[in-house]
């Protein structure tokens, strides 16, 4: 007999309707990928600090912090990957129970993982953006040498590089950090979520 079939979550009192109600928005999960240096922190960033002056209780999760720490007996390999993905999906589930504005910076380069996050967190609290920027680009501005260690095989598993993107077919939302200037992705950023943080009466 399986060891999970005598867990048995505890339902609380209080629960995230209460939470959202309390904080006066709803919480949710925004899940930027794209490839690294593509622009995922800087938006997620920028996102919450508006946020934030707007009274929002947000939390910006990125791949060094979480790696740096929750995952850090993880590896770049695709298993470790998957793993690396789900347990940040669970994470993020329990912050948006907690009614936080979650903003996910992560490469995420598989769309099977991505999905994973969508059906742990539920559709209605999720919004996947995609962060366009060809791979190019991407090494131009390579602002922590990343891509230069991958070109010379000291980073083994790297997107972009010697490992895929599977780049999202139908985003919530498509920014080209390549073409528009950052304001006016914080602005599409901004459009595209303030109505789903409203309260329903």
């Amino acid at each position: 007999m399986s060891e999970k079939l005598h867990i048995v979550p505890h339902l609380h009192q209080v629960n995230k309707e209460l939470r959202n109600k309390m904080k006066g928005h709803r919480s949710l999960v925004v899940w930027f990928t794209g490839f690294s240096g593509s622009g995922k922190s800087t938006l997620a960033s920028k996102l919450e600090e508006y946020l934030y002056n707007q009274g929002c209780h947000t939390y910006v999760l990125d791949g060094d912090n979480v790696r740096n720490g929750l995952n850090n007996d993880l590896d770049f390999s695709d298993e470790s990957r998957k793993e690396n993905i789900r347990r940040i999906g669970e994470v993020t589930k329990l912050m948006a129970d907690a009614g936080l504005v979650v903003l996910s910076a992560f490469v995420s380069p598989f769309k099977e993982d991505r999905e994973r996050v969508r059906s742990i967190v539920g559709d209605e609290s999720f919004v996947e953006v995609f962060v366009d920027c060809p791979i190019e680009v991407c090494e131009q501005r390579d602002v922590k040498g990343l891509y230069a260690k991958a070109r010379k095989g000291e980073i083994s598993n790297f997107t972009g590089i010697s490992s895929p993107f599977e780049a999202p077919e139908k985003p919530d939302l498509h920014i080209l950090s390549h073409e528009e200037p950052l304001e006016w992705s914080i602005q599409k950023l901004i459009a595209y979520i303030e109505p789903k943080l409203k309260l329903t009466k």
